[in-house]
């Protein structure tokens, strides 16, 4: 069975229909100028809504949608922090309080020379003989002085050992840095020679002046 034959199109009468409009008397055009005109003026419409007014609408959805996945994370985070919120107070109160036992270790100006007669008799204390005891120039910190003492000594190895462990039981914070044991010479004495530090924390006339050099080379800075 063979298939119905495609009716033909003639695109001269077509063009001729196109030709013969007129623009006064739609309601008389043939069909196919009918139909090509109207799908035109729709994909006109169409083009038109797309370029002045959906475009910019879906641009303006799609940053919303943006916005608002952006709004729902920052909400999750917040209600993570306020689900927390106690164990976070409990944290600070509790690094607080260790902050406050370590500076309680550190001397103020007044106990800093006490502290230095409390090293010099620990070790003398362990039968060490100092060669040098020497305390260095301050280094100060944000909220705390870092000073430095060049020592010396002569004994034994196992009064060093006792000597470092006294150090490290005392009431203030003092470290041993650098240590360096060598034998003299002549009747093999042992010698240590160490950077003893201690740390005080600096009163409230000395933290004002740091605030203030700060300040000033902020100001500085910016010129």
């Amino acid at each position: 069975m063979k298939a119905p034959a495609l009716p033909k199109i003639d695109f001269r009468e077509i063009a001729e229909d196109f030709r013969r409009l007129n623009p006064n008397d739609p309601g008389a055009w043939p069909l196919i100028p009918k139909v090509v005109i109207l799908v035109s003026l729709f994909a006109l419409l169409i083009a038109s809504g797309w370029w002045f007014i959906w475009q910019d609408q879906l641009d303006s959805l799609e940053s919303k949608q943006g916005e608002e996945v952006r709004l729902k994370e920052e909400f999750l985070n917040k209600k993570r922090q306020s689900v927390n919120l106690d164990l976070h107070i409990q944290q600070l109160n509790e690094i607080d309080r260790s902050f406050g036992a370590l500076l309680k270790q550190l001397p103020n100006k007044a106990e800093v020379e006490s502290l230095l007669v409390e090293i010099n008799q620990s070790g003398m204390g362990r039968g060490l003989q100092f060669e040098l005891f020497k305390p260095g120039q301050e280094i100060v910190k944000d909220f705390y002085a870092e000073l430095p003492i060049a020592v010396r000594l002569l004994g034994s190895y196992h009064d060093f050992g006792a000597f470092a462990g006294d150090i490290g039981r005392l009431s203030r914070i003092v470290t041993l840095n650098n240590l360096n044991i060598t034998a003299q010479p002549k009747d093999g004495t042992l010698v240590m020679d160490a950077v003893t530090k201690t740390f005080r924390y600096l009163d409230e006339e000395e933290l004002a002046r740091q605030r203030k050099a700060a300040q000033e080379a902020k100001k500085g800075g910016r010129k």
